[in-house]
Formats: C-alpha cells, structure tokens, sequence
C-alpha cells in the first residue's frame, strides 16, 4: 500500500516545490562613477516589478546596493546620485567654514596647499592620497537608520558588502558589523583612499579578490542572479594622459581575472548585464545621469528579463523600495572613542548635540568637519549605540598614523613685465599636540623682497580652545617708498625684530579676538636715492587688539562668506617706545555667489594717528584689487581708504577630477586714496581704477595674470602667484 502511494506523495511535493517562487540575488561590481549605473537596474527592477532578495557588492556597487538593501528607492538614489557634491565628497578637506578658525589662518599664507608630514622628526607619507574622510561622513549621515543593526539579513534586503585584506590578498566578505564601515573598507581604492582598519586587518577595494561577488550572492541563498558588470574597458596607449588614466587601467589589470572567473559560474537561469557606458572613466561623476539612463536601457532591452518579473499579485517573498526609519534617535550620552594625541574632552568640545534631544545630523556633519579640521586625526566617524533603550552617540576618531607635524613650502612671485619684480620663498613648520590641552608650536621662515622669521607657541587655556595665551618672537625686513607727486623720492629697507605675548579668545569657527603686548627695535636705511638722507632707528612698543571673522567658503575665489578683520595698536613711552602713535586698520570682504560667478564687495581704511616718521609707519599697497596699476607694493602711505568691486567665472568643470585647473576670468573696479600726514606732501586724492583678471587655482596656490589701470595715469601688466586679494 504505502509503495504504490510513493510516486503519489513525491508528485505532489514537486509540484509544491515547483510553484515557489526563485529567489533572486542582486550582484552589483565595482567600477567608480560607471557603479551609478546600477541606479539606472534597480530603477527598471522597480518597473518591471522584479523582487530582489539578497544584494552582494563591491565598491561602488556596495555604495548603491548597500544603500538599496537599507531602504532607499531608486529614485531616492538618483536624485541623491545627481546632487551629491562628488568633488567633495572624495576628498578629505572639510568646508571650509567648519574648520577652526586656527587653521583658517594657515590659508592666509601663500603656501603650497599640500604638506608634508613628520612623526617623531621623520618624514611619513600616508598609506592613500585620500583617508576618505568625506566620504565616510557622507555614508554615516546616509546609513544611520541601520546603526541598531549589526546583522546585516536583518536589513531590508540582506546585504553583504567584499573588501581585499591587502596583507593577504583574500576576499572578505562583510556579513555583520557597522554598514558604513563595512561599505567605506570595499570602497578603499588602493593608493587613492588609504585602507581602513577592522579587527586588525588592512583592508582595501574588494575589486582586488572579488569585482562581481556571484558566488557570495550564491551562498545567501538565491536560486538565481542578476548579475551588473560595470566594468571599465581597457584604454590604448594614446588615450592613457594622466595619472587618472593609469590609476584606472591598472585596476581593470588587475580585476579582469577575478572577474572572468566569477562570469565563468552564470548559468543559464542567470541574467547578466553590461551597461554600454562607452569610455567613460572611474571619476566622471558629471557623466551621472547618462551612466544612469545606461543601466536602466541594460535591463530594459536584455534578453530573458520576463522570467524574472513577479506575477501580479503574487507574493513574491522579495523586496522593493522598501522604507527606512525617518525619526531620528534621541540622545542619551556622547562618549568618544579617541586614539590622538589630545584629551577626549578636547573632542568632546566640539560635538554640539544636545542630550535628550533627537539626533540633529547636519550639525552633528560640520562638528566632525571641525574635529577632523584640527589636524589630529586621519579619520572622525560616529554611530549610535543602542542599549536597554538608551542611545549613546559615539564618536570615533583615529590619530594619524603618519604623525601631526606639518612641513608646508610657499613660493610667492610678483613680475609687472616692465623689470619690476619681487620674490619670496617661505616655509612653515607645526609642531600639533604638544600636551593634551592642544598645544601647538608654528615657526615660519620666509627669504625674498620681504623676509621674516616668526615663531610663536600657541596654548589653549581650557579643553574647549576657547582662550588662548601666544607668546612670539618676530623678525621682518620690507621695502617702502616714500613717494611726493606720485612719484618715489628715495626707497628704504626697513628691518624691525622684537617679541611680545597675545591673550586671546576664539569665537567659535569663525574668528577671535587677541589682545596683545609687544615691543621691538628696527631701521630704516636709504635703499634707493640720495644716499646723504638720514636713516631711522626707532624703539616701538605696543598696546595691540585684533578681531578676526573668517567664514569664506575659499580664501583665494571665494563663493560665498566673509571675512573682516580690526587691527589697532598703539605704540606707548611707557612700555619703551621712542614716541606714542597709533595705527588702526579695517578691512571687510564679503562674497556672492550665483552659478559659476562670484561678485566681491570690499572696504577696507587704514589710519595713523601722530607725527611719526613716514618710513616707519607706512601701509604698503599696489597691485591687483590694491589701486591697480601701480606695481605689488609700489604704493604706500600712512593713511588710506578703498572700496572694491571683484568679479570673476569660473569656466573649468566642476566635477570631480583632481587634475583639473579651474580657469578663472575676472575683473576688479577700485576707488579709492592713499596719503600722508598733512605736512608730509603726499596725497594722490580720490581716483578710479581697474583690471583685468585670469587666473588658475594650481597645486602650488592661485596663479593671476591681469591688466591695470588707474586714473594717475599708470598702468601695469602682472604675473602674479600667490594671494589673490
């Protein structure tokens, strides 16, 4: 009886068998900005209503489909893909007005943007061009709904993100942990983003071991896959022409066999697509919306797509467009988890979250801005620990393998094309974290037609840096004109050196206030003219106060922000100075942006009150945006007043390439008049001038060509490279 009821019951369970559903399984490869490609898949699975239950990804492909496994839509992605500032969001600086002011300051000086780094006295060079700090904020803010999980099959959709162990070469394959680092170590290009460290390993970009993960979407359990290869084609030797070019062809090197491999497993119940994204490169970002349309025509034209297509109203079991959480989480504690040279309440100082109130992510993304902008850490990241119905923020950040001590170059180049031209070359050296508190120890040296050697030891009274003490010692050596009928009469060499201490309190990120104490000796000789006139010896001592505002987006094309600066001092007999005289100068610039224009409104005054010596008290002007036509520092004065209009356009592509020169075209309209004490014989009266402006935003600073032009009658050509205005 029960053997002629055998065949029965097998029949009648492979029928079963056969009416559930395939599970299918997403494989999304690596391949930078062609990744965005996969947007253009998910948006059609959507469409088509193709259930996707498990996700495996590299790369980029770990970006989107980790995104999609967390609950974002395709059309959240795209529209997060097409206005993501790409440029910013790969590389590792901060906005600028999130930075500390402190380091504002180093902008002011015209050094070469890049640094070389010290450890103990010895050079150290990074493990990547980039730590991927940007990035790893971006991701944080993005995932923070799935900070309670830490398996990764209780997401949405199951998910799992491949890195390379570079020590070892193997595929590791995230199935747990924090997403957002899981994702970041699978992005980790190597020699573009350092790698990142978990549980003791090094780990970088999964396109090493694994670009097209199948068999790890195989083991989660699918009976089929789709399969998205958006791999880059190799390049012939005319179209390798920059450092890009060969970062990119080395990789696809060096993906092309892992990823044959993986192909070699498809079968026939398998579905592989391959966008027609042409050339496009790893980095055109601005290319987004065409790499998405490609990804979404790959699925739409490919052949056997019907199988995959749920019937409607079946329950299918898969998941599409699934929602995340939109309530923020409330705030019980802030702990830091901190490996740099400075105490925890140092960073804890800078997190403005207030305690029992819900998660405010945007402040919380200039606050990691700011603690990576002191330069202590070569990574800040943070993530919410969920425990007996407490969350705890918690901030990470990992001092800097390399060390803290900065070694900056400058070369500053001045040529008016008529013979006139002035040079300086410079340096500066920090010394960071010099005892928990954030000491810091800046010494710059600078040869050329303005020399100096400045040093100055720079102390935080309080965890917060909010007051400071600045003991300095300075030496400085410049030219002046002294001019009658707008033409100089004898040119002299003035040296001063002294030492002094400032008292100070910083305002927030974006100025301070420093009261001062200096004293110093200095000379004026006869440089050029009639040698028989006399020389000066001078002894001055200051009263000084000084108030800064800096929130300017970019200190040499500035989009947006301002910046303003009081200076006053007085020179006091009671402190030792030969004679009392005071000098007092304001200046403010404030910024406009529209698209790729800029507009600059500026003011600025300089005043000396008493009868001192011209060429002891002069402000040097001249130059381009400084009463154009005169030459750099042809023109100076004890008193002066300006006003200024700067216009110029950025005309370089703004996306992400970091090779590009962006090319600047402007133009500057000034009015203004400098002048002398009454018996002194100098005032050139109000009048008009202007220029004409090109200029690039190079490695090594800004780089201006210009024409001025004023009503004196002058006129003069630059080169100039360095300092803008």
């Amino acid at each position: 009886m029960f053997k002629r009821l055998l065949p029965l019951l097998l029949l009648i369970l492979s029928g079963w068998t056969a009416a559930e559903p395939l599970r299918t399984g997403l494989v999304l490869s690596g391949g930078g900005a062609r990744g965005l490609a996969h947007i253009g898949v998910l948006k059609q699975l959507e469409e088509l209503n193709i259930p996707i239950h498990a996700i495996a990804g590299t790369s980029m492909g770990a970006v989107i489909g980790g995104l999609y496994a967390s609950g974002y839509s395709a059309e959240e992605l795209e529209k997060l893909a097409l206005e993501l500032d790409w440029q910013d969001a790969l590389s590792d600086s901060p906005q600028r007005e999130d930075i500390p002011y402190r380091r504002k300051q180093d902008d002011r000086d015209f050094l070469v943007k890049q640094r070389l780094t010290f450890n103990n006295g010895v050079l150290s060079l990074p493990l990547g061009l980039l730590q991927g700090q940007n990035m790893g904020v971006v991701l944080e803010s993005l995932l923070v709904h799935t900070n309670e999980i830490d398996n990764f099959d209780r997401l949405p959709i199951p998910f799992r993100a491949v890195a390379t162990d570079i020590a070892t070469g193997e595929a590791v394959v995230f199935d747990h942990g924090h997403l957002p680092l899981a994702i970041r170590a699978s992005l980790a290009l190597p020699g573009f983003f350092a790698p990142v460290e978990v549980d003791g390993r090094l780990l970088v970009d999964g396109v090493l071991s694994k670009n097209v993960p199948i068999d790890v979407a195989r083991a989660m359990g699918v009976d089929r896959v789709i399969v998205v290869d958006i791999g880059t084609p190799l390049k012939s030797a005319s179209e390798l022409t920059s450092v890009l070019d060969i970062m990119d062809q080395t990789t696809t090197l060096l993906t092309r066999t892992n990823t044959e491999k993986q192909l070699a497993t498809l079968t026939d119940r398998d579905l592989l697509l391959q966008p027609a994204l042409g050339n496009m490169g790893f980095s055109s970002f601005a290319d987004a919306q065409q790499a998405i349309d490609a990804g979404a025509r790959s699925l739409a034209e490919a052949n056997g797509v019907l199988a995959f297509v749920a019937p409607d109203g079946a329950d299918s079991g898969g998941n599409l467009a699934s929602s995340r959480p939109q309530r923020q989480a409330i705030i019980h504690a802030i702990e830091v988890d901190n490996s740099g040279k400075v105490a925890d309440e140092v960073v804890l100082g800078m997190i403005r979250q207030p305690i029992g109130e819900p998660l405010n992510l945007a402040r919380l993304q200039t606050d990691m801005g700011t603690i990576y902008g002191t330069d202590y850490f070569s990574r800040v990241t943070y993530e919410i620990v969920h425990d007996q119905g407490r969350n705890t923020l918690l901030v990470h950040t990992a001092g800097r393998r390399t060390g803290t001590d900065y070694l900056r170059l400058g070369l500053n180049l001045v040529d008016d094309f008529e013979g006139d031209s002035q040079y300086n070359v410079g340096a500066s050296f920090r010394v960071n974290g010099l005892n928990p508190l954030g000491a810091e120890w800046l010494t710059r040296l600078q040869v050329g037609s303005e020399q100096e050697l400045y040093t100055e030891f720079y102390q935080p009274l309080d965890y917060g840096s909010r007051y400071f003490v600045a003991p300095f010692i300075d030496a400085e050596a410049r030219n002046i004109d002294v001019i009658d009928d707008d033409d100089p009469i004898v040119g002299y060499r003035q040296k001063r050196y002294g030492a002094g201490l400032n008292l100070g309190r910083q305002i927030a990120n974006s100025g301070e206030v420093r009261f001062g104490l200096s004293r110093y000796r200095g000379n004026s000789r006869v440089r050029i003219g009639d040698p028989d006139l006399p020389s000066i010896d001078f002894n001055e001592a200051f009263y000084s106060l000084e108030i800064d505002r800096d929130t300017l987006d970019d200190v040499n094309f500035p989009h947006s922000g301002e910046e303003a600066r009081l200076s006053w001092r007085q020179s006091e007999p009671d402190l030792g100075a030969d004679a009392r005289y005071q000098q007092i100068e304001f200046r403010v610039n404030k910024a406009f942006g529209f698209g790729p224009n800029s507009l600059q409104l500026g003011g600025f005054i300089g005043r000396t009150d008493s009868d001192v010596d011209v060429a002891q008290s002069s402000f040097s002007l001249g130059g381009p945006g400084w009463f154009s036509g005169f030459r750099q520092d042809g023109l100076a004065g004890q008193n002066y007043q300006l006003g200024r209009l700067v216009y110029y356009r950025r005309l370089a592509p703004s996306y992400f390439n970091t090779l590009s020169l962006p090319f600047y075209l402007g133009a500057s309209l000034e009015y203004g008049r400098v002048y002398n004490r009454d018996d002194a014989g100098f005032d050139t009266g109000y009048f008009g001038a202007g220029s004409l402006l090109m200029g690039m935003d190079t490695l090594v600073g800004p780089l201006f060509f210009g024409l001025g032009v004023n009503e004196e009658g002058h006129e003069a050509l630059y080169m100039k490279l360095g300092q803008t205005f």
